[in-house]
């Protein structure tokens, strides 16, 4: 988890943000971390991370089997087509039943997967390189992002 959390601090812009208890974030939250685009080193309102680790089960989130000690999940927003290149299937069109408690395996994330993630169980040494790729290309398709909603808006006049 550590040379994940690494990598992307290494990202040009990223912010890596890990809740610890006293801050801002709900217990929930502790110890579990959220990766942004963010350039100004600012926490960026009304935008979601490009990937996550999280390090035990949610409420909501429990078939990963997170809650026994050494396990966590990364998680990462992907485009559809590397979606479907790495399921098998389009994001809201899921069918395959899965195994999501797996280690080392890319699969659709159980609960958001129509929705474009993707999840990994303690990426081993088939799948780190992978998971740090796709944390590369989401945390571009952030910056890019970020840029577009930052672009001077064009004069009716200038069309």
């Amino acid at each position: 988890m550590e040379q994940i959390i690494a990598a992307v601090r290494g990202f040009v812009g990223a912010l890596v943000v890990i809740p610890e208890p006293g801050g801002d974030f709900p217990e929930l939250a502790w110890g579990d971390a959220f990766f942004y685009y963010a350039p100004d080193g600012q926490m960026p309102q009304n935008v979601q991370p490009y990937g996550t680790i999280v390090t035990k089960n949610y409420p909501d989130d429990a078939v990963s089997d997170l809650d026994p000690p050494g396990r966590w999940r990364v998680n990462i927003h992907v485009d559809r087509a590397t979606f479907r290149e790495l399921t098998g299937e389009e994001p809201r069109s899921l069918t395959r039943p899965r195994d999501y408690a797996a280690a080392d395996s890319v699969m659709p994330h159980p609960v958001y997967g129509a929705l474009g993630w993707i999840s990994v169980v303690n990426p081993g040494e088939r799948r780190t390189d992978t998971v740090v790729q796709l944390l590369r290309t989401a945390h571009d398709a952030a910056r890019t992002r970020c840029a577009r909603r930052h672009e001077p808006r064009r004069s009716q006049e200038n069309d």
